[in-house]
């Protein structure tokens, strides 16, 4: 019991982080066009990923059964191996945090969750669902890494730069009788908008990641027997899992809610380090480009949370906003500042996957 009271603890530890890693996410854009200012856009961004958090559940569904073999990792250290995935995923965060690196949350934990998982199942790497094809159903709608995390991870930023590049290009003709001044004063509301709406896809999609974590370690105990002779005041944790009146089942309320109040107040902390790397030194935004990044990076999300792709929020609103930039011209870009990124995103899969490897092979070599 001790052990999945800590999961649960070390998950919401790991989603306030999230919170606060990923704020430039929703409001870096916003607030070096000037339209808000900080203390404003990360109230806008707290509210509306509370708001997001609580719609749907397919992206933590897929965390908690479409990306590891649970029946491969014994009963006993399936909590422990939680916890790993966890900690690798939150050093790497506080790590690129540090440096004002947007790197992905959401690769973090993945990454974990490989790591921590085949080191559990005594290096077996089948253990990982690597493909899980689904009679009659087009790619999108299969299960396992190959079609959850590794082609959207490629497919999402792709889709944020073209987007990104194409809708200000139509803004570009759109717009090329208006004066500077009417396109900042009509802009400047609209990117209210946008804003709004990449705050609800942010807390959609990344609160959900923490959401499947924690049913997954309430199943793994109550599997274990854990849970028996629980006192009244937790009979709640029997739960995770509930069926609507169709039938169909999704993630308990209690945890819904609990995932979206704790990633709402990381947001409120902010994350000036990453803002500043994001809205001022990739490109320099008006509240045109800004509406476009955001309008674009949010419906990247929003596609990807409905089919259940736990994709990155920071590749979809860089890759945005680079698109936006080349649509004006490349040279607007900070290549050395895109090159930081890069090497973050190609590394924290593979890091946050030996972290959690090594330290749950260092739990098992005490054991």
């Amino acid at each position: 019991m001790t052990l999945l009271l800590t999961v649960i603890a070390v998950a919401l530890i790991f989603e306030y982080i999230n919170g606060f890693h990923d704020t430039a996410n929703s409001i870096a854009t916003v607030v070096s066009t000037k339209v808000l200012t900080p203390r404003l856009a990360i109230l806008l961004a707290a509210v509306t990923n509370l708001v997001g958090a609580l719609y749907g559940t397919a992206v933590a569904k897929t965390i908690s059964t479409g990306l590891l073999d649970a029946k491969l990792i014994p009963a006993d250290l399936a909590t422990i191996s939680l916890i790993c995935a966890l900690g690798g995923a939150i050093v790497w965060n506080l790590a690129t945090w540090w440096f004002g690196l947007p790197s992905s949350s959401s690769h973090a934990l993945i990454g974990g969750l490989v790591g921590s998982g085949v080191a559990a199942a005594s290096n077996n790497f089948a253990v990982i669902v690597f493909s899980r094809p689904k009679v009659g159903m087009p790619w999108y709608k299969f299960d396992g890494l190959l079609y959850k995390v590794i082609i959207p991870m490629f497919l999402s930023p792709v889709m944020g730069f073209m987007v990104g590049m194409l809708l200000m290009g139509l803004l570009y003709v759109l717009l090329r009788k208006w004066t500077p001044k009417w396109v900042t004063r009509v802009f400047g509301k609209a990117q209210l908008a946008s804003a709004a709406y990449m705050g609800f896809s942010h807390g959609s999609n990344d609160a959900q990641k923490t959401m499947g974590i924690i049913a997954l370690a309430i199943v793994g105990a109550d599997q274990a027997g854990t849970l028996v002779n629980l006192p009244s005041w937790l009979e709640f944790l029997h739960h995770p899992m509930v069926k609507d009146a169709s039938g169909k089942e999704g993630i308990a309320t209690w945890i819904k809610l609990t995932c979206a109040v704790t990633m709402a107040a990381g947001t409120a902390a902010g994350g000036w380090k990453i803002i500043k790397t994001m809205g001022h030194k990739m490109v320099k935004l008006q509240p045109v480009h800004g509406f476009a990044a955001e309008a674009t990076a949010a419906s990247v999300l929003m596609t990807a949370a409905h089919f259940g792709m736990p994709v990155s929020t920071t590749h979809a609103i860089t890759t945005s906003i680079m698109g936006v930039g080349c649509a004006k011209r490349f040279s607007a870009l900070n290549l050395g500042v895109v090159e930081r990124i890069l090497w973050a995103w190609f590394l924290t899969l593979p890091v946050t996957a030996v972290l959690a490897y090594v330290l749950m092979r260092s739990v098992l070599a005490l054991r």
